[in-house]
């Protein structure tokens, strides 16, 4: 019996028990559809924290204050973690970062808050204070209009896009003077909507020189040689994490402190960037996990139908066993049916997967889920997933419908043409 005899015979075995075929292709329909669905999240959950992380920049260091580390000894839920942070990052802590091989820039940050004040509305805003001279050289988020600050700005101060357009009533625009802290500052710059990574669009923060956020912040507790942390952009050819392990060697020789008693965390946006991809990977693996349980008991309502199928069609393999069909042959026969069953779920299921997950992208724009000026979560449907759920579904059909073509090909037919 030739391939197309064979092919031919499970087709109309299908059409002949239609609505039976629909029912059992149902259950594949349904698992590969939640499949495509889920992964579609992952996938553009993965792509819109990576976004977001873009704007960081992957050769920036930044270091801060405090160390966690994990204690011995009995605590309910797990091990207990306390958080060291003593003397603040000095000059001499900068001197260091900027001797490490491989850095490039060295900037250190005055952080807080002040009250700020604009056409007679006022608002608590974030504060960040830099070095003027090489902050255009490491702020990763570009203009929507003016400079950067530069060597000798005083009283001058860029803003984050949130700042300049809705925080206030009427926009701020560009060279508009507004009050921080009880002295006027004029806007010099406005930056484009972004992530909030270092000198981001995002969120409410206003740029100014080290020295005027000395003098804006008023709850700041530091001395003039020391920062709130400091940041250090490296050269595009160095080994980040190379760098960030030499940067802790250095500055744990210089602040006279261990591993028991550091005080300090060195983070890059690289290393940052690889932990929240593999926890977004984790997360579309679970999700298809979850949803790859329904593909498996879908699998088992064809080896169900196909075992009826068996009992039905005794006879007719008694009839093409006494006309020579062989035991092979017959197997074939069984096995194409289940398959052809899961391959039909299975492109009908990737159809509907599709559709789902763009009714979850229009959800996620209407509620503006991980997206900025209301853009949305995109869901993302790549083809490897595609072909691999559909390729899934062929198998796990196959996979059900062996065992009972196993019985079907060793029917006796003398014994399958008296059955009643």
């Amino acid at each position: 019996m030739k391939f197309n005899d064979i092919l031919s015979m499970s087709l109309n075995s299908l059409i002949h028990r239609r609505l039976r075929s629909w029912l059992t292709a149902l259950g594949i329909v349904v698992g590969v559809a939640a499949v495509v669905a889920l992964v579609s999240v992952g996938q553009g959950l993965q792509q819109a924290v990576q976004s977001q992380l873009g704007g960081l920049g992957a050769n920036i260091i930044s270091v801060s204050l405090g160390f966690q580390r994990a204690e011995g000894g009995f605590s309910f839920g797990g091990e207990r973690v306390r958080t060291s942070s003593s003397s603040n990052l000095t000059d001499s802590d900068i001197r260091t970062i900027r001797a490490t091989p491989g850095i490039l820039y060295v900037d250190g940050i005055v952080s807080g808050r002040a009250d700020v004040t604009f056409s007679g509305e006022s608002a608590s805003l974030s504060i960040q204070g830099v070095d003027t001279s090489v902050w255009k050289f490491m702020v990763t988020t570009k203009l929507e209009s003016g400079r950067y600050l530069s060597s000798g700005d005083a009283y001058a101060t860029v803003i984050s896009n949130n700042v300049a357009h809705g925080l206030f009533k009427h926009d701020v625009l560009l060279n508009s003077i507004i009050t921080i802290g009880g002295h006027s500052f004029r806007v010099v710059g406005i930056l484009q909507s972004g992530a909030a990574g270092f000198g981001g669009g995002g969120g409410s923060t206003i740029y100014v020189s080290k020295d005027d956020a000395r003098r804006v912040i008023t709850s700041l507790d530091l001395a003039s040689n020391q920062y709130s942390s400091v940041s250090a952009q490296t050269i595009q050819s160095a080994d980040i994490q190379a760098v960030v392990n030499q940067l802790t060697s250095n500055l744990m020789l210089t602040r006279h402190v261990t591993n028991n008693t550091r005080d300090f965390t060195v983070t890059s946006a690289l290393s940052m960037q690889q932990s929240i991809s593999s926890v977004t990977s984790t997360i579309t693996y679970f999700l298809a996990g979850i949803a790859g349980i329904s593909l498996l008991v879908g699998g088992i309502g064809i080896a169900n139908t196909m075992f009826m199928s068996v009992v039905e069609r005794t006879r007719q393999i008694g009839v093409l066993k006494s006309l020579g069909t062989t035991n092979n042959e017959v197997m074939k026969l069984f096995l194409t049916e289940s398959g052809l069953l899961g391959l039909i779920g299975g492109v009908i299921g990737v159809i509907v997967g599709i559709g789902l997950s763009e009714m979850i992208s229009l959800l996620g724009m209407r509620m503006g889920l991980f997206g900025s000026r209301g853009g949305g979560l995109q869901t993302v449907v790549s083809p490897e997933v595609v072909f691999l759920v559909i390729g899934f579904s062929l198998f796990i059909g196959a996979i059900s419908g062996l065992f009972p073509a196993r019985r079907a090909a060793h029917l006796q037919p003398v014994d399958a043409l008296r059955y009643e």
